[in-house]
């Protein structure tokens, strides 16, 4: 396990322009407030609410005046179209991209589907951030090209275990899967964020993809778990509690992605556990397999966004 200092262990990011999804609460706020203080060019707030993004920049600006700039831009993963015109309106106004992070999510959402009809936690966690990248990755490659460092940093979670130990009923994604509880779903959506990592990495060897779970973080995620079971909202009030009591802060639930984003022990296809420990996650991750039948059936869905 390394001991990551942000402070002290982030180098100059100088000239970087790097974009976080999600930025504008939990990890990938934290994320920001420390990759801000090391000079990057610019570091693109990937959200879906202008004025909640817009308030957290600012109290990034009251925290640090130093900090380097920050934009908003604005993104909402139940919606492929919404992420191909933030793709679009992020190529209009950058010819570079250094670092994305795919830090947003849901968790333990009730039964659902995104506005494309996946199942609401897979659609979000995985397909929108899978379009994204897709989108985005000629300005990632050509940012490779000179020979600097970039990388896709995605979030998937220990959660990823929690999915069924076969792998994968496509038409069942295109469904809200109620019959299955919460909890697998989001796992399903987590070992869907390994394959992808680990697919990419195998496609793209001038670029490190790195799957990473932040560790059990008390953050805003939690709130599905209550959505989900409303009978049992007072129980779940205290449960929530006691997990914001014993879980990991976010500014140390953030180590693990920071770590991942500029370390050059870091390495691509793997799998981190905080900090920087690496794993081989579950059997259903480390089947080759399945990594081969989602990427194939992911970009089929994706093709119309060629």
């Amino acid at each position: 396990m390394a001991d990551f200092n942000p402070d002290t262990d982030i180098p100059s990011l100088s000239g970087k322009v790097i974009l976080v999804t999600g930025g504008n609460t939990g990890l990938g706020l934290e994320t920001i407030r420390q990759l801000s203080k090391h000079d990057p060019a610019e570091i693109v707030l990937a959200a879906r609410t202008r004025s909640r993004a817009e308030d957290s920049i600012s109290k990034l600006r009251e925290e640090n005046p130093e900090a380097c700039k920050i934009t908003f831009l604005e993104l909402d993963l139940t919606s492929l179209d919404s992420v191909k015109r933030a793709a679009d309106e992020f190529k209009s106004n950058h010819t570079q991209l250094h670092l994305l992070i795919n830090n947003a999510g849901i968790m333990n959402s009730p039964p659902g589907l995104t506005k494309d009809g996946y199942e609401i936690q897979f659609g979000t966690n995985h397909m929108g951030h899978a379009l994204l990248t897709k989108l985005l990755l000629p300005t990632l490659q050509n940012t490779a090209k000179d020979g600097q460092d970039v990388r896709i940093i995605t979030l998937s979670s220990r959660a990823e275990a929690m999915s069924p130990s076969t792998l994968w009923d496509f038409e069942a994604l295109r469904t809200d899967m109620s019959s299955k509880i919460t909890l697998t779903r989001y796992g399903i959506s987590k070992v869907a964020n390994i394959h992808h990592s680990r697919a990419l990495s195998r496609r793209y060897p001038d670029i490190r993809c790195i799957a990473i779970h932040p560790g059990v973080v008390s953050t805003e995620l939690g709130r599905g778990l209550a959505a989900s079971h409303p009978i049992l909202s007072q129980v779940l009030a205290t449960m929530r509690w006691a997990v914001g009591m014993t879980s990991t802060p976010v500014h140390i639930g953030a180590l693990n992605q920071l770590w991942a984003s500029v370390s050059p022990d870091a390495k691509s296809g793997e799998f981190y556990f905080p900090v920087g420990e690496a794993v081989q996650g579950s059997s259903q991750s480390r089947n080759g397999d399945y990594e081969s039948k989602l990427w194939e059936w992911t970009e089929k869905e994706l093709e119309r966004f060629n």
